[in-house]
């Protein structure tokens, strides 16, 4: 038998997942989802599969501090179309930093990944966070970069 004809499929001894903590004081919205995005599928993990689960778990801290572009205006309606009831209208760049988040990463994210994915993203608008026990990684965004792959 050619062993060159074997097509690689990571089992389950690679599923080792990882906790990351990112920082998004003075992080642009975009490119820090796109971080994210390729971290919760395992993009970055050698032995990456798209059939395979290999993500990994990521803390986001200082959500509030996040740099949205100012020009494009996001809102939020609550009830629209309903008789009788007055619409609310809300800016969600400046109300809601956490949903503003969420949104932009599950726009990037298949409609089957979105809630499976979605679970391991955890965003705290303070300093502090709950995950101490999974001994989270601390990455520094101004050191990445995917095209060397120096990311870990």
């Amino acid at each position: 038998m050619n062993s060159l004809n074997k097509t690689f499929l990571p089992s389950s001894k690679y599923e080792t997942r990882n906790w990351f903590i990112i920082d998004c004081k003075n992080q642009k919205l975009g490119r820090l989802s796109t971080l994210i995005v390729a971290l919760l599928k395992g993009k970055i993990k050698p032995h990456y599969y798209p059939s395979t689960d290999i993500g990994d778990y990521i803390i986001l801290l200082n959500a509030d501090a996040i740099i949205v572009n100012k020009n494009s205006k996001h809102y939020i309606v609550n009830n629209p179309g309903r008789v009788g009831s007055a619409l609310t209208i809300k800016n969600a760049v400046d109300s809601l930093p956490k949903f503003t988040i969420e949104r932009a990463i599950k726009g990037m994210l298949s409609t089957t990944e979105t809630k499976r994915l979605m679970r391991r993203l955890n965003i705290y608008s303070g300093e502090t966070h709950p995950h101490e026990a999974q001994n989270p990684i601390k990455l520094d965004l101004n050191n990445l970069s995917f095209d060397n792959k120096k990311v870990i």
